[in-house]
C-alpha cells in the first residue's frame, strides 16, 4: 500500500515525468514559476467553484486536472531558470491550500444542497481537514528544524484519488466517489498520525529554549 502511494502510479515523481514536456515548453516562452502557481490555482478554484459546486463532476475533473498539473510543475520551471525563491515556496504552499479548499469545500456544498449526501458531506469536509493537518504537521516540523517526510499520502495522492473518484463518479461510475472519500479520510488520519509520530521520535525530550 505504501509503495503504491510513495512510489507508484500516484507519486510525485510519476507527476514530474508526466509533466516534464510541459516544463520544457514554459521554459521557452519564458513563464515564471510564480506566474505557473497564480494561474494553477485561479484555474483549479475555478473549476471547483463552478463545476462541482454544481454536481458536473466529470468536466471538473478534466478541468481541475489540467490546471493542477500546471501548478504542480512551477518548482520544475523554478529550478529550469536558475532556482527557485524563498517568496516562491510559500506562495506556492499557501495558494495549494486554496485549491484544497476549493476542491472540498465544492463538493461538501454540493453534498449539502442538490447532491443530498450528508454522509459525503461529512467526508468531503473531514478530507479538508485532515489535509490540512497533515501539511501544518510538516510545515511546523520544518519551522522546528525536524524532517517530516514520512507518511502514506502528501497532496499529489490525494488530489489524484480525488480527481479518480469525481470523474468517474461524473461518468456513472456507482458508489466510486464514496470509497474515494472515505478512503482518503482514513488515509490521511493515518498520515497524520504517522507524521506526530515521526515528529516525537526526532524531538526527544529535547526542551524548547
Amino acid at each position: 500500500m505504501t509503495g503504491l502511494f510513495s512510489r507508484g502510479l500516484l507519486s510525485r515523481a510519476v507527476w514530474g515525468r508526466l509533466a516534464a514536456p510541459l516544463v520544457r515548453v514554459l521554459v521557452r516562452l519564458g513563464v515564471t514559476a510564480n506566474t505557473v502557481t497564480v494561474v494553477g490555482t485561479l484555474g483549479s478554484m475555478a473549476g471547483a467553484l463552478v463545476l462541482f459546486g454544481q454536481g458536473i463532476l466529470f468536466a471538473g475533473t478534466l478541468v481541475i486536472w489540467g490546471f493542477v498539473m500546471l501548478d504542480m510543475v512551477d518548482g520544475a520551471v523554478a529550478r529550469a531558470r536558475g532556482g527557485s525563491s524563498v517568496f516562491g515556496a510559500v506562495l506556492d504552499s499557501s495558494l495549494d491550500r486554496l485549491v484544497d479548499a476549493a476542491v472540498f469545500g465544492a463538493l461538501a456544498w454540493w453534498f449539502a444542497g442538490a447532491g443530498d449526501d450528508r454522509s459525503l458531506q461529512l467526508a468531503a469536509l473531514l478530507c479538508l481537514v485532515l489535509g490540512v493537518m497533515v501539511s501544518y504537521i510538516k510545515a511546523r516540523a520544518e519551522g522546528a528544524g525536524l524532517s517530516c517526510d514520512v507518511g502514506l499520502v502528501e497532496r499529489p495522492q490525494r488530489l489524484s484519488i480525488t480527481l479518480i473518484g469525481t470523474g468517474l463518479s461524473g461518468i456513472g461510475v456507482p458508489y466510486v466517489l464514496a470509497v474515494a472519500l472515505w478512503l482518503l479520510v482514513a488515509l490521511s488520519a493515518v498520515t497524520a498520525v504517522q507524521r506526530l509520530v515521526e515528529v516525537h521520535r526526532q524531538a526527544g525530550g529535547v526542551a524548547r529554549g
